[in-house]
């Protein structure tokens, strides 16, 4: 196992931002990763997992504790059965199930991070979630000091969200299961409007699965969701805030508030999140308070592509990533009553 002292953290990110860790560790085996978080727990020490970094904010400070790099292998496909090391590069094992004719993940196409990362946040993108085709996510307790079998019943998928991410400092996802669909090489149905019409086709329609692969890499990159390390539109998180869903009497003010600021002819996003919830999209808030793509003058800024996305233009700092994360909150909440919450995890920092 690879150990490393005042190691910078920046590299290991996508937004390219973060001071150093202490002690940085990278573990090639499920062996490894289960000793390096032992240890770190046993002696005391504060501990940050690394996956793929597409979805991590690290303060300009860096990390006082062992950062552990989870790099392992493991890419098994079992007719339909699919079994992902954590540290496989998520976007390359979307790919060769495609090429193997399954469907269920090919609309997860693109998105940057490891295989291990993915329940965790319940990935998710063009009508399709992780939560979908996951069987079982295999992990080590830190409680129990046990490694742990967890069926997709009891991961307590939601949007963005699991039982990982509501409970960070007991999990560590060690291999994730899924089983695919046999379709003769057909998608699984498209459920997302924007795909359907990129394709020339009805929701709910199949097309071939490496169809959709190319057509949801392709909007992804028109959106710098791809990541391009001559992009600076691509050195970010993706999407940095979650869709808000609203209670009942909350969407109503929003409603009232969209009325009195962009007149009663305009409808913002509205879709059922379930229990009379009503999920609206982040996109068009920000854009619609005023915060437009391009949107900044100073080495952070909003990505020139999609306003979702908070990027930086190549010398930015962790504090000047925030400062515009804050102000679009701030700008959000001031025009229509809602508050964006951030996607990427933070580590020693917040909003």
């Amino acid at each position: 196992m690879q150990e490393l002292h005042d190691a910078p953290l920046a590299p290991l990110t996508t937004f390219r931002l973060g001071g150093p860790a202490t002690r940085l560790l990278t573990a090639t085996t499920d062996a490894e990763v289960v000793a390096a978080v032992g240890e770190a727990d046993a002696s005391g020490t504060p501990l940050l997992v690394i996956g793929g970094g597409s979805n991590l904010v690290i303060g300009d400070k860096g990390f006082d504790g062992t950062a552990l790099r989870i790099a392992t292998k493991g890419f098994t496909l079992s007719g339909t059965s699919l079994e992902l090391a954590a540290g496989e590069v998520w976007t390359d094992a979307v790919a060769r199930t495609v090429e193997a004719g399954l469907a269920g993940i090919e609309c997860l196409a693109g998105i940057p991070g490891s295989a291990g990362a993915t329940p965790i946040q319940n990935v998710g993108a063009y009508g399709q979630e992780v939560s979908s085709t996951i069987t079982e996510v295999v992990a080590y307790d830190r409680h129990t000091r046990a490694t742990v079998t967890i069926p997709n019943e009891e991961c307590a998928f939601s949007y963005r969200h699991s039982r990982f991410k509501a409970e960070p400092d007991r999990f560590v996802v060690l291999r994730v299961r899924f089983e695919l669909e046999e379709a003769n090489g057909l998608s699984a149905p498209l459920k997302y409007p924007e795909t359907a019409r990129a394709m020339g086709v009805e929701q709910g329609e199949r097309v071939p699965a490496s169809a959709a692969r190319e057509t949801v890499l392709r909007l992804r990159a028109g959106k710098g969701m791809v990541l391009d390390p001559e992009d600076h539109d691509t050195w970010s998180a993706g999407s940095f805030f979650t869709n808000p869903i609203l209670e009942p009497d909350a969407f109503q003010d929003f409603l009232v508030r969209v009325r009195d600021h962009l007149g009663p002819d305009v409808a913002p996003p509205a879709f059922p999140a379930g229990d009379g919830r009503t999920k609206t999209s982040a996109a068009w808030l920000i854009d619609r308070a005023g915060f437009t793509k391009g949107y900044g003058d100073g080495p952070a800024r909003i990505s020139t592509k999609h306003t979702l996305a908070l990027t930086n233009r190549g010398t930015a700092t962790t504090e000047d990533l925030l400062a515009l994360a804050r102000e679009v909150v701030a700008g959000v909440h001031a025009v229509f009553g809602v508050t964006l919450v951030n996607e990427p995890v933070t580590v020693g920092v917040s909003l």
